[in-house]
């Protein structure tokens, strides 16, 4: 589990980078295979779903190359609507 920045409170990007760094350390550093991530403040807390893909497939593909003996195998973006699944499939490409 992890909170996202809310827009406004000022250095969202940063925060949400910080997140998913955290979140997947967490999960390699618990020797976890797997994990589900959804597109972390881009609900209520009104982070713009496009900059949102962007910052969370970015980081995790880093993360990935610079970890080579992390645990981690599969993340999956779990999305919860079409626009959302639109700008995650972009930020893969």
């Amino acid at each position: 589990h992890t909170v996202g920045p809310k827009m406004g409170e000022g250095d969202e990007d940063t925060k949400l980078t910080s997140a998913i760094r955290s979140v997947l350390k967490l999960a390699s550093d618990k020797g976890l295979t797997s994990i589900s991530v959804p597109a972390i403040s881009a609900g209520i807390y009104g982070f713009p779903k496009d900059r949102c893909a962007k910052i969370l497939v970015n980081e995790t593909r880093k993360f990935l190359l610079e970890s080579p003996d992390s645990s981690l195998n599969l993340v999956e973006f779990c999305l919860f609507d079409k626009e959302s699944f639109e700008f995650f499939c972009n930020a893969l490409i």
